[in-house]
């Protein structure tokens, strides 16, 4: 017995050695949430006015309407709000009541701040190459920002995370695939060194997804 507890305490000390104890995570606060999404819906809205000003378009919910605006009268934040009216549905019933919330609200944030920022924000002439880079990397690090705090701008986003949550897929690899097809897709609608630029501004958003947005990388949940 006394040689079976001397194994059985070396091996407990062994396993807190190699396991040092992890602090608790702290949750994110309210405010924490509020400036989370408010930061995030401007970096995204940012990046989205400057592919706007370029004719340039990524995928998912936005892309499609960006597809809207440039071929109708719709203004990208009209049409971005009320395309993703019917994921919400979704958003309640797979992953509650809180994100569908958040997420509602940085869709609204987008939207409106999508309107709002050529208004006291004059783009002049912007080197295609940076423009995508650029704009890529604003709304990737604006996603990564809402999918931290427990929200996302919706469509597409709303199926990356919930495929990530219940099928263990990478948020930012899924997404990419999925950009990728709406992008190429729009072929007859955007000239191909519009279309080009737009491929790598999706491959630049969904690097700050793939790199930063793995499943438990990141503890601070709300």
């Amino acid at each position: 017995m006394d040689q079976e507890k001397t194994l059985t305490d070396g091996k407990r000390e062994q396993q807190e050695l190699n396991e040092p104890n992890q602090p608790e995570p702290q949750k994110h606060s309210v405010f924490d949430d509020i400036q989370g999404i408010v930061i995030g819906s401007l970096l995204a809205a940012f990046g989205i006015a400057i592919f706007s000003h370029m004719n340039f378009l990524i995928g998912g919910t936005a892309g499609v309407s960006f597809l809207v605006q440039y071929t109708t009268d719709f203004s990208f934040g009209v049409v971005f709000f009320v395309i993703n009216l019917p994921f919400y549905v979704l958003a309640v019933k797979k992953l509650g009541w809180e994100f569908t919330i958040k997420t509602f609200l940085a869709v609204f944030g987008v939207s409106f701040l999508t309107e709002f920022i050529p208004i006291i924000f004059e783009f002049g002439e912007i080197n295609p190459w940076f423009a995508a880079i650029f704009g890529g990397f604003l709304i990737g690090s604006g996603l990564l920002m809402l999918f931290r705090h427990k929200a996302s701008l919706g469509g597409l986003n709303i199926l990356s995370i919930y495929v990530q949550e219940y099928f263990q897929i990478s948020a930012g690899k899924f997404q990419m695939v999925a950009d990728t097809i709406i992008i190429l897709a729009a072929f007859f609608v955007v000239d191909w060194k519009a279309l080009a630029f737009s491929v790598l501004a999706s491959v630049a958003l969904n690097i700050i997804l793939a790199i930063n947005h793995k499943p438990g990388r990141y503890r601070g949940m709300s």
